[in-house]
């Protein structure tokens, strides 16, 4: 006879409704092993760019960086886990372990009741998960609301070093609730940024982040291009392959990636 039992695979949240989830873990787990995104990507099992997507995700919203990139040595560098990364892997798999007592607890009242259906249970919950499109998502707190007629510009500070704005209408920013100092996340798509490498040019775009070309992905068309902000923080764009060949785009090579603040999605968590 075949027992259903629920299973402890958490998605832990911030105030601001950061998932971190038992992929992501395993794969810092596997780069605190290895030293190398690579080979942790396989362990996983990720492809290279998923697990770069993840790693560059928990980096800008967490408080601190929880990988870094290693340059140099006798092996040409590599991937390092953080003092930080380490502590929240150790917080994850610890609530983890309490986690499935408690369901396990659960599970054998709600068979005891006659009143539990597993399966169930578990595809609702796979239909409500919601997971956002939007390569670029950035934890931030609001420090600034200007109210403009029909609409509202809010300023978060992601940290120290870069600020972004965005534009969103009076009606919105009274449904999110937002007020100085509340947390939120801000979504841009990789398409509405657009990369230049000249610090004297002038721009119409509210949003400005300069930082180094960390790494390159090119397509048929397209390249994927991703900055490394201070902080620990990234940026990526789509840019055309020639525009990537014109500009000279590189590793290590300084850019700034530009968006309007009309382009930036917030969302926020109860």
């Amino acid at each position: 006879m075949t027992t259903n039992r629920f299973l402890a695979r958490m998605s832990l949240e911030n105030e601001v409704g950061a998932a971190l989830s038992d992929t992501r873990i395993r794969l810092l787990e596997e780069i605190g092993k290895r030293g190398s995104i690579n080979q942790a990507a396989r362990a996983v099992p990720l492809s290279y760019k998923a697990a770069w997507d993840a790693i560059d995700t928990l980096n800008n919203l967490a408080a601190e960086p929880l990988v870094l990139r290693v340059t140099g040595g006798r092996q040409g560098g590599g991937t390092q886990l953080t003092e930080y990364g380490k502590k929240i892997v150790a917080m994850y798999r610890a609530l983890e372990i309490e986690y499935q007592t408690v369901l396990d607890r659960l599970s054998a009242r709600l068979g005891e009741a006659g009143a539990c259906d597993i399966p169930g249970f578990q595809q609702l919950m796979r239909r409500m998960s919601m997971k956002a499109s939007a390569r670029n998502q950035f934890a931030g707190t609001v420090v600034g609301l200007i109210a403009g007629g029909v609409d509202y510009e809010v300023r978060l500070r992601l940290d120290e070093s870069n600020e972004i704005a965005a534009v969103i209408t009076k009606a919105s920013a009274e449904n999110l609730g937002l007020t100085i100092g509340r947390e939120v996340v801000a979504l841009v798509k990789s398409s509405s940024v657009i990369l230049g490498t000249d610090r004297d040019m002038r721009l119409t775009a509210r949003n400005q982040l300069w930082g180094q070309v960390s790494v390159v992905h090119p397509g048929p068309v397209n390249s994927e291009v991703t900055l490394a902000l201070p902080a620990g923080r990234s940026v990526t764009a789509v840019v055309t392959d020639s525009s990537c060949k014109r500009l000279g785009l590189a590793p290590g090579v300084e850019a700034c990636a530009f968006f309007k603040s009309s382009s930036v999605i917030l969302a926020v968590y109860d």
